[in-house]
């Protein structure tokens, strides 16, 4: 199988012109640490950047809640600070599927873009 994706986008490379396949290459697959670089750039990197500093914050108070819960004995307070920390460590994960799903979402929008161009040369081609 990976012999007949390697000679499809060979197949496809040889079609393109040298500008198309450089932009063919830059829409390759990226590893973790690539689409977590990503996220970075564009219009809404400010988002990413505002909801990693909450990440952190709520990971603080997080610990604070579990540390306060640790360190008293009043079963009002063990009830206090154990909700505390459930929240604080719900709204980390929350913030932290929320980047997931835009890295997800660039990596879609990437695949579209090859399928745009594949698209593109095979209709100059035709025409």
């Amino acid at each position: 199988m990976k012999t007949q994706m390697d000679d499809i986008d060979q197949l496809i490379k040889d079609t393109l012109t040298e500008e198309e396949a450089k932009f063919y290459d830059d829409l390759e697959e990226q590893n973790v640490l690539g689409m977590l670089g990503g996220l970075f750039t564009g219009k809404n990197k400010w988002i990413i950047i505002l909801m990693n500093i909450m990440t952190l914050v709520f990971f603080g108070l997080f610990l604070y809640c579990v540390v306060n819960f640790f360190d008293t004995t009043d079963i009002k307070a063990l009830l206090k600070w154990g909700l505390g920390s459930v929240v604080f460590l719900i709204g980390v994960s929350m913030l932290k599927i929320f980047a997931w799903m835009q890295m997800d979402k660039n990596a879609i929008l990437r695949e579209m873009k090859r399928l745009e161009l594949q698209v593109s040369s095979l209709s100059g081609k035709i025409s």
